[in-house]
């Protein structure tokens, strides 16, 4: 697990693309779950706010499929 300070203006998304190269569902339940209050900042994050950066399998690749094929 890895620990973070948020920069001023810092976005929970923004923080688990860095971190992690994803910013989906399941990373961001799992990076609130690990951060009790971390939500009652709001969108965005003031500076200096200590994030723990939950471990994560990586995420499966998603298919697409066309329906025009």
């Amino acid at each position: 697990m890895t620990t973070i300070r948020s920069r001023d203006g810092d976005t929970i998304s923004n923080i688990l693309w860095i971190a992690l190269k994803r910013n989906d569902d399941q990373a961001e339940e799992a990076l609130f779950e690990h951060n009790p209050g971390l939500e009652a900042y709001g969108p965005v994050l003031p500076a200096g706010v200590v994030i723990e950066i939950p471990t994560l399998p990586d995420k499966a690749a998603e298919t697409v499929t066309n329906l025009w094929d």
